[in-house]
């Protein structure tokens, strides 16, 4: 869908967005094609770069906002439709750092010795979630999925920290109001829009940029890391100012930070590895490259995650 397209649906233009946002077009999956559906695409070829079979894999989590249920999980689903016998599976509820949230619990996982190698995936089909008589929201988002496979290292790579936080004060920024217990939606709700995503942007704006300037300081801190030694940052591809305001301030080069966010839009919890996974298959990254991934989104919670490739 580009911006040509949106033109047609509320009152904006290619420029608006590209100005503001830094996007120009972005994915929508089809009807009948389902979160879920997303999620095993890229996990079946997650584990083909690995090499590993569904056997191999023993722990499955999903970072995501719209699973195909309410119940079960979407990694339950997921788990049935690619036939993981041996995981146990659970989903994230971390919006847009909710790749970042999982990456961190298998990390953890793994080096307590309770599993051995987990399947890490974000997906989302945000299409489903979005008001496209709202202009403020409908030209930022998109669907997709990436994923990763964990498993412990001898050699010194891997994750070599991580930082998550988040404030709930600021839940009502961005955030659906209505369709859960707390505000269902019965057979009289008006669908006055309460039922997709809400964002106050500018206020969210200022917060963002800050955290994920502080997320991304601490993990390289704890690492005895400076910007300097970043080969790539893949941050969350939110809006191109915030990324650009966030690497101005970390003393990023252009050519350390990587953007996809012109092409895909928000994709939410899949907005990191789906960039990820791009830079490792154009080969700009090599072994012994430290990548700092970072990422904020409703809740509001945001961190940051280093690794060494």
């Amino acid at each position: 869908m580009t911006n040509t397209d949106l033109e047609r649906l509320v009152d904006t233009s290619d420029n608006w967005i590209v100005t503001r946002t830094g996007i120009r077009e972005r994915r929508i999956a089809p009807d009948g094609v389902s979160c879920s559906d997303l999620a095993v695409e890229a996990s079946k070829r997650a584990l083909d770069m690995a090499g590993l079979a569904n056997e191999d894999i023993d722990l499955l989590i999903c970072g995501t906002i719209t699973p195909d249920y309410k119940l079960p999980s979407n990694a339950c689903v997921i788990q049935e439709k690619m036939g993981l016998p041996n995981a146990t599976a659970f989903d994230v509820a971390s919006a847009c750092t909710g790749f970042i949230n999982g990456l961190s619990i298998a990390d953890s996982l793994i080096a307590a010795g309770k599993h051995r190698r987990a399947l890490v995936v974000g997906a989302e089909k945000l299409s489903s979630m979005i008001n496209y008589r709202d202009r403020n929201t409908c030209v930022l988002f998109g669907d997709a999925a990436g994923a990763v496979v964990v498993e412990a290292s001898g050699n010194g790579s891997g994750v070599l920290s991580t930082m998550l936080k988040s404030d709930g004060s600021m839940r009502s920024w961005l955030w659906t109001q209505s369709g859960g217990s707390a505000n269902p939606v019965t057979e009289d709700f008006p669908f006055d829009g309460t039922d997709k995503i809400h964002m106050n942007g500018s206020a969210i704006f200022k917060v963002a940029v800050r955290e994920m300037v502080q997320a991304a300081t601490t993990v390289l801190d704890q690492a005895g890391l400076t910007p300097a030694d970043i080969r790539l940052c893949v941050p969350h591809q939110a809006n191109i100012r915030i990324i650009s305001a966030m690497a101005e301030r970390l003393g990023l080069r252009e050519d350390q930070v990587y953007l996809n966010i012109d092409r895909y839009g928000n994709t939410s919890a899949a907005s990191v590895p789906l960039a990820l996974d791009e830079a490792n298959r154009k080969g700009m990254l090599k072994r012994g490259d430290h990548v700092l991934m970072v990422a904020f989104g409703g809740g509001l919670i945001w961190g940051a995650a280093l690794v060494k490739w």
